[in-house]
């Protein structure tokens, strides 16, 4: 598990995408799909409040915007840099686009799927595991979801 410079370039980017949605009034969870040279190809924020579709997560948003930027639901050799461990659904969403690379900040203690509640992404029985790159400007990702969650209770 080796994080790079643009791991952390997409992190800080997804860390703005999830300020955005915190701003809008969703849980400020946000998302960036790499390509395998490193560009951005999609970025994705929470939209479920303002969507009223309960599997808009950040990543999923992510997953499908570089799907379409590419022209294929394949997404093998992309880096997905997201500012919270993925739950379930998203982790199912990641094996199977083939995202190659998952980099994640803050640990989700309640729903994650990339190790610290279930391992989803590192299953030996799926045909797929990409790397996981956990606690990447874990932090700051950590203080937004708990500034937010913080304000919505007082």
């Amino acid at each position: 598990m080796q994080v790079r410079e643009v791991d952390v370039a997409a992190l800080r980017l997804a860390l703005d995408e999830a300020r955005r949605a915190g701003e809008a009034g969703e849980v400020p969870i946000g998302a960036v799909v790499l390509s395998p040279s490193g560009e951005v190809l999609a970025v994705g924020s929470n939209e479920r409040e303002t969507t009223h579709d309960p599997t808009a997560h950040a990543e999923v948003v992510a997953i499908r915007r570089a799907a379409s930027a590419l022209g294929t639901w394949r997404l093998d050799g992309c880096t997905l840099a997201v500012t919270l461990e993925p739950c379930p659904m998203c982790a199912g969403a990641v094996w199977l686009s083939r995202v190659s690379r998952v980099v994640f900040g803050a640990w989700n203690e309640e729903y994650g799927a990339a190790g610290s509640l279930w391992d989803v992404l590192r299953d030996g029985r799926l045909n797929h595991r990409p790397e996981v790159v956990p606690g990447v400007l874990a932090p700051d990702c950590s203080a937004l979801l708990a500034d937010f969650f913080a304000t919505r209770r007082s």
